[in-house]
């Protein structure tokens, strides 16, 4: 088996035991996160429902660096949550680590306005 399908198999088993606590509901969604080598993308998620209430991605927003993007992907769907009154949401790191460019977009989020 490659390594790189070991990594990935670990994270999604991480993710798996986050999902088993985190859920989100109208009133407190769930802010998912995913990442890969280009892209960062983040969605607020209504499970009880099964809807997405808003997304936001690193494609539409300026930023040279990988981590100037994750900060202003955080500002970005923070600016979506309020125009949709949400101001908590749970955060569910999709099983990545809580640093770096994860990290980066929770402090954009957070200057943005969203509590968690």
């Amino acid at each position: 088996m490659k390594s790189s399908n070991v990594k990935k198999e670990k994270r999604i088993r991480r993710h798996a035991r986050i999902r088993a606590k985190i859920s989100g509901t109208a009133d407190l969604p769930r802010l998912s996160v995913f990442k890969s080598n280009k892209h960062i993308s983040v969605q607020l998620i209504d499970d009880q429902n099964g809807q997405t209430l808003a997304s936001a991605h690193s494609r539409d927003v300026k930023g040279k660096t990988m981590m100037e993007k994750a900060g202003e992907v955080g500002q970005l769907i923070a600016e979506k949550a309020k125009a949709k009154k949400i101001t908590e949401v749970a955060f569910d790191r999709g099983g990545f680590i809580y640093t770096g460019n994860i990290k980066t977009l929770a402090d954009g989020a957070r200057k943005g306005g969203l509590h968690f």
